[in-house]
């Protein structure tokens, strides 16, 4: 990152430091290699605080969601792995940890496209979140409820086979899925994804109110940067597979290159992402 661009960014102080709470989930120089020779995440450091929702934001290709499997350890699944760096939730180091220990320990990722059981209904997508669980049949029917306190359409649409819904009723079904295992963190990947921007507002919405009466953490990848600002405190930007920019959500939304890059504005008006992509961005960011 060049000189200009750390001048700029005037931020780098962490998600945790900007909001005065411990780091539940810890990112810390990690390098992400696949078939041994491709080198996708150039250490990249993100912190998520506890109670916080952190945005991960940047362009298709970026890393995000390369990131977030990093985290949840679905990279092997795609001959990907964590080669430099640590992953550590509440001070435990757990990059070596399974898919299904991961889950065990609160760090849940609901993927990019949704991926619903087509062939079961609402609810049984639902109580598949709480399998691994061991709290008991009435604790899971609490929790089914409490979904669908959030989720009132999911309620309507409880028997209905799932792969007959619509986009945003999955997208519902998979983050109310997430929320039937009690987690402590909750990866977020590509939420708007497909969705009428009113939708998106809702789900948003719901997100919101999830993260403040659960205090569940949320990690935020997303390209829509307008929206995920809006909602979260902190973000950082990815470009190329590197952390370009972080800060408190609101300082990035002020940010002139911000602004031009991914909100299509700037001092002189509304410009397209596509205009000033090659010629500023790199310029100035990169080293």
């Amino acid at each position: 990152m060049s000189e200009a661009a750390v001048q700029d960014s005037s931020l780098g102080i962490g998600a945790a430091a900007a909001e005065g709470a411990p780091a539940l989930l810890s990112v810390n120089n990690i390098e992400v290699i696949y078939d041994h020779v491709i080198l996708v995440l150039k250490g990249v450091s993100l912190e998520v605080p506890l109670g916080g929702i952190v945005a991960l934001l940047g362009a298709n290709g970026a890393g995000k969601t390369t990131t977030l499997k990093a985290i949840s350890n679905l990279l092997r699944a795609e001959r990907g792995d964590v080669t430099k760096g640590s992953i550590t939730l509440g001070g435990e180091r757990v990059q070596h940890l399974t898919p299904n220990d991961l889950v065990k320990k609160g760090v849940i990722q609901v993927m990019e496209g949704r991926h619903c059981f087509e062939h079961l209904t609402v609810e049984e997508n639902l109580l598949t979140g709480a399998y691994t669980r061991g709290d008991g049949a009435a604790a899971v029917q609490q929790d089914l409820e409490m979904v669908y306190e959030y989720f009132p359409r999911l309620k309507e649409r409880r028997g209905s086979q799932a792969g007959y819904t619509s986009g945003g009723e999955q997208q519902m079904t998979a983050i109310g899925r997430a929320l039937m295992s009690r987690p402590k963190v909750v990866l977020l990947d590509e939420p708007s994804m497909g969705l009428a921007p009113q939708l998106v507002e809702q789900i948003f919405e719901i997100v919101k109110t999830i993260n403040e009466e659960q205090g569940v953490s949320i990690l935020l990848a997303e390209q829509n940067t307008n929206v995920a600002l809006r909602y979260a405190k902190y973000g950082y930007i990815l470009e190329s597979g590197r952390v370009v920019m972080d800060g408190p959500a609101e300082t990035l939304r002020q940010n002139e290159d911000v602004k031009e890059f991914y909100l299509g504005l700037s001092a002189t008006g509304r410009k397209s992402y596509r205009d000033v992509k090659h010629y500023k961005r790199r310029k100035r960011w990169l080293s």
